[in-house]
């Protein structure tokens, strides 16, 4: 994994030694990174004028963007009344930038008609993202979905022709074709696409409180939309469908639109029986 995993255990003293209250913080403190958060049952959490989802038990989530600022603030309401803030400091990253000059415009520019499929396959992923859903099923914690040659990393950016597309969201795993795709959490299949423009045969999981994996260029989907799934699940088979040049799995984690680095969320990648990541 890339960084220090930073877990902090904060107890914050309120009214002296009368009552006390616990605010648990565990996770990457960077750009990119996921954490989870505990507070004592009943309590507020904001970001701004944003208010968390906060489960029954206490627990929520909190990511930080590609360019997320140095620092953020929380706001903890606590049921007693008692307001704090409480200042996060979000480590900045380096992000591979590179130039691709000579291409041919169409390479570049997506035709009239290719738009509005782009636009569309858009609006489906945009709309899982927003779900925000109850369960927590992301307690179940978090694995990899194939093990394989990293080729594409999270946060990376192409100016292609002078002109800059829009940062990697997600990271690639090449693995042979027809290699089990697995589950990373629990969750519940939120969406299944066949053949979207770039992504080609698509499958988006719901982990709950808007934290959602995207799983893309699979050669075929093994699970229907609303089924259920747990941890380690086969879900799909790596493929090179879309705009893919070899067999790779393109996976991304977001929470709700804040994209994620997987690398992260899920550790350091688990070596295969080769001994090779």
């Amino acid at each position: 994994m890339r960084g220090r995993l930073i877990c902090l255990f904060l107890v914050i003293l309120i009214g002296g030694a009368v009552s006390a209250h616990a605010l648990e913080i565990n996770g990457e403190l960077t750009q990119g990174g996921l954490v989870t958060g505990r507070v004592d049952p009943g309590t507020k959490v904001m970001v701004g004028k944003r208010q968390l989802r906060v489960s029954p038990e206490g627990v929520f989530l909190l990511g930080f963007g590609r360019d997320a600022p140095a620092k953020i603030s929380l706001r903890i309401l606590h049921p007693s009344g008692v307001q704090e803030n409480k200042p996060l400091h979000i480590k900045s990253r380096t992000w591979k930038i590179s130039k691709v000059d000579g291409l041919p415009g169409r390479k570049v520019t997506p035709k009239p008609d290719d738009l509005r499929r782009i636009r569309a396959d858009g609006a489906k992923i945009k709309k899982v993202r927003r779900l925000g859903t109850e369960a927590p099923h992301f307690l179940s914690g978090f694995q990899w979905p194939v093990t394989g040659r990293i080729s594409g990393v999270f946060g990376s950016q192409r100016i292609l022709n002078g002109q800059p597309r829009r940062p990697h969201v997600g990271i690639d795993i090449a693995a042979p074709l027809g290699t089990p795709v697995l589950a990373i959490a629990d969750g519940v299949i939120a969406l299944v696409h066949q053949d979207m423009f770039f992504t080609g045969k698509t499958l988006m999981i719901d982990h709950g409180h808007g934290l959602a994996s995207v799983y893309a260029h699979m050669d075929k989907i093994l699970v229907k939309e609303g089924a259920t799934v747990t941890k380690g699940t086969v879900i799909g088979l790596v493929g090179k469908t879309g705009r893919a040049t070899g067999p790779h799995l393109h996976w991304g984690i977001s929470l709700f639109a804040t994209h994620l680095d997987p690398e992260l969320v899920a550790g350091e990648m688990p070596k295969d029986k080769r001994g090779k990541k």
